[in-house]
Parts: structure tokens; C-alpha cells; sequence
């Protein structure tokens, strides 16, 4: 679990046990005290952090985040035509993130933005969000870190100059959100889209050559 967890969870639980102290001398009270308990105990399964089995295949690439599939593209980048996979997490899915492969953080672009839903497709252009370049072995990757509607933060727990392994802890969006990843055409697409995927265990992609 994610120790952020106990910061935004504990006051819900102080403020339910108040709200069933007060309902001693008011009944009503308890019904409030039961929302909080509730959003309490909701806290502390949203920052839940369960460990993944990783792949050893160093040709594949891995989903950076918990969600479903909800677009897949031929776009341009620097110059350069690659593939981007966008991943809706919503609020009740794991929303940490793990490094898609393995390399070097290059650098670490914060973009401030809106806050539309992170289903639409504009979200990727226009919202709040880290931009995360990484240099691997098989040329650079980007992914971002994408605020929605209710995710107001992004965090991102790398220095850029840090080498990452695959499928390795990077980062989290608080609540619900979206995580985009941009690959080089030589990686060849093994999602669908509508597809559920889980962060550092789903295959997104494989490299079309090993190095």
C-alpha cells in the first residue's frame, strides 16, 4: 500500500468515529459517520499496491498502468511516426505506475492543463500530465502520466539520469485517470483495443528485433 494512503484515509476514519460519538445524543449522526467510514476504507484500497509478476522477456513491453485499452493510433512524435496505446484507469484500478521497459529516465516534462474526462481523446493533448521520455535499447519511448476529471496530481517518483527495469515502480495518479505510451514503429501492437490490462504484467507490445 501506498503510505500516501494513510494521510487521506485516517482523518475519514477520525471523522466517522466523531460522527458515532455525537450519535449518542443524535441517532442521524450515524448515517454521516457510516459515508466516512466508507470513503475511509475506499482510501485505502484505491492506493493498494499489489505485487506483479513481471516478464523476463527483455523483447516484450509492458503496460505502464491498470485499465482498459481505449484507443490505438499512428502518430507522430519528433518527427517520427510510432504507435500510441492510451489506458483509462478508472477510480476502483490500481494506479500505480510501472515502467513500460527498460532504460534510462531522459527527461521529465511537467505539462499543466485541463481537467476533462480522461476517456476522451483530447486528454491526451490537453490535460494535465508528466511527460516521461525514456532511452532504451531499442531507440526512445514516451509515456505520460495524465490527470482526469477527478485526478488533480500526478507523481512521479524518478530522477531523470535514473535507469528503470521493466515493469518497475515509477509513479502514480491520484484517483481516476490516463497513461499514454508511444512506441517506434519497429514494435509490433498485441492489444486490442476495449482490452483490461494490468500495470508491469500485460504485454502491450513486442520489439520486432532483440538486441
Amino acid at each position: 500500500m501506498i503510505r500516501d494512503a494513510y494521510r487521506f484515509a485516517i482523518p475519514l476514519l477520525v471523522t466517522a468515529i466523531v460522527c458515532w460519538l455525537l450519535a449518542w445524543a443524535w441517532r442521524p449522526w450515524f448515517w454521516p459517520g457510516l459515508v466516512f467510514f466508507f470513503l475511509g476504507l475506499f482510501v485505502f484500497y484505491f492506493f493498494r499496491d499489489p505485487e506483479r509478476p513481471i516478464p523476463s522477456d527483455a523483447s516484450l513491453v509492458v503496460s505502464p498502468a491498470d485499465g482498459h485499452v481505449v484507443e490505438i493510433v499512428d502518430e507522430e512524435l519528433d518527427s517520427l511516426t510510432g504507435h500510441r496505446i492510451s489506458i483509462f484507469l478508472a477510480v476502483w484500478d490500481v494506479h500505480v505506475q510501472r515502467a513500460p521497459v527498460a532504460g534510462c529516465i531522459a527527461r521529465v516534462e511537467y505539462r499543466p492543463g485541463k481537467f476533462m474526462g480522461a476517456f476522451r481523446s483530447k486528454a491526451s493533448q490537453l490535460n494535465e500530465q508528466n511527460v516521461i521520455y525514456m532511452d532504451t535499447a531499442h531507440g526512445r519511448v514516451v509515456f505520460k502520466q495524465i490527470a482526469g476529471a477527478v485526478a488533480r496530481r500526478v507523481l512521479f517518483w524518478k530522477q531523470e539520469g535514473t535507469k528503470v527495469a521493466l515493469g518497475e515502480r515509477v509513479g502514480m495518479i491520484r484517483f481516476g485517470s490516463r497513461v499514454d505510451i508511444w512506441l517506434p514503429m519497429e514494435a509490433v501492437i498485441s492489444v486490442k483495443h476495449g482490452q483490461m490490462v494490468k500495470g508491469g504484467e500485460s504485454v502491450l507490445a513486442k520489439w520486432t528485433s532483440t538486441l
